[in-house]
């Protein structure tokens, strides 16, 4: 189970199947994680990419807070179906596509695509091998998906340390930590 911390549906809490083997994040982690993404973004105007979208607790919290272009990208067929059932549930149908796919697969088909993120958010499984996690930073940041001023968040445990010419702050909260790349500068 999982609560929406703040927006038009706070404090609404989302009970997923028994079945489902996810990890949603921590209210405590995300709403640290949200107030740093209000202070930059207006997100009413914002259009982002939840990659690896679990049960949805990253996309619901964002749709509750009136973003109105929000892309989910889950493989889980099961709990895909989930997302789209409680956007639908919570009026949220409009704001939120979910896509079943495999994330890696998904990114490389996207290579230069003209839609872009303001905001791309990953929350890969915890076993996730840093080789991966290194694919997926360079498949985001490489493949023109953000938006000039655009940030990427990869969640993580904390134990993982990333070292990349766009990193550009690591906020850890207890084992989850997350960390902020930059997109590339445009060159005028």
């Amino acid at each position: 189970m999982y609560r929406i911390i703040s927006g038009k549906w706070k404090a609404k809490k989302i009970a997923a199947p028994k079945n489902f083997d996810v990890r949603p994040t921590t209210d405590f982690a995300k709403e640290a994680l949200f107030s740093m993404i209000e202070n930059r973004f207006d997100l009413e105007f914002c259009s982002v990419l939840d990659l690896f979208a679990g049960i949805g607790s990253i996309t619901l919290e964002f749709a509750s807070r009136d973003c109105q272009d929000i892309t989910s990208i889950e493989l889980n067929p099961k709990h895909a179906g989930f997302i789209n059932s409680t956007a639908n549930d919570l009026d949220m149908g409009l704001q939120v596509n979910v896509q079943r796919a495999d994330v890696f697969d998904w990114l490389k088909r996207k290579r230069n695509h003209e839609k872009k993120y303001d905001i791309i958010f990953a929350d890969a499984p915890f076993e996730t091998d840093e080789s991966k996690y290194k694919e997926m930073i360079g498949l985001v940041l490489n493949n023109g998906l953000l938006k000039p001023n655009g940030v990427f968040i990869l969640e993580h445990q904390s134990r993982l340390k990333f070292s990349h010419p766009n990193l550009k702050d690591t906020r850890k909260y207890g084992n989850v930590s997350f960390s902020f790349f930059e997109a590339e500068a445009v060159s005028e």
